[in-house]
């Protein structure tokens, strides 16, 4: 993710409507919409901010079909070019096909249009925490000994303070292994870490 605290979300679109639409859902929940009215432009963008190593692009959106270079096309341009940028794909429907066809060669997702609020939300979040996961180089790492107690421990719902008195270890060392544990799983709350603890097996001490 850029260097700023909002995420930044590019909105492809031919439809000035469509793009308006879009960028009012994703201002509301306060991400920051950057709408390009066709390829070229988005994609200029893109490439000057990689060369001046601005603020990016986090999340991008476009649709499918639009005049000169489409939605297809310029995924396959951010995969080649930027593969760290997740590309949702609307599509009108009748071109579904075409999305999934897009989703095989690398997008992250598709949404339909008209746009759906939530569903989109819900999509713009998984992409992010994706990337996320993507450019933690901690994610998929083998937990220590100690980080595996820590865990163990939070399983069965003692608090850090808790953790730190029965480890013999200050409060702030307990909080950076419990964070280093959910990076190492890929999570970024308590009731995700419990899923994910379940589905490797380690619901038992």
């Amino acid at each position: 993710m850029n260097d700023s605290a909002v995420a930044r979300v590019f909105v492809v679109d031919d439809d000035e409507c469509i793009r308006a639409a879009v960028c009012a859902i994703l201002r509301r929940a306060k991400y920051d919409c950057v709408d390009f009215p066709d390829v070229a432009s988005c994609l200029e963008e893109l490439k000057a901010q990689n060369r001046d190593l601005a603020e990016g692009c986090d999340v991008l959106i476009t649709d499918v079909k639009m005049p000169g270079k489409d939605g297809m096309e310029l995924l396959q341009e951010v995969r080649a070019a930027f593969p760290w940028i997740p590309v949702i794909m609307m599509t009108a429907y009748g071109s579904i096909p075409m999305s999934v066809q897009a989703v095989k060669i690398g997008a992250f997702d598709f949404i339909e249009k008209p746009v759906d609020e939530t569903r989109l939300l819900s999509l713009v979040e998984s992409a992010l925490l994706k990337e996320a996961e993507l450019h933690d180089p901690l994610v998929g790492k083998p937990l220590t000994r100690t980080e595996r107690i820590v865990l163990c421990l939070i399983l069965e719902g003692i608090s850090n303070k808790r953790i730190a008195y029965i480890l013999e270890r200050s409060e702030r060392t307990i909080e950076v292994h419990r964070s280093r544990v959910m990076r190492k799983l890929g999570v970024d709350n308590l009731v995700d870490l419990v899923k994910k603890s379940t589905a490797m097996g380690w619901t038992e001490c």
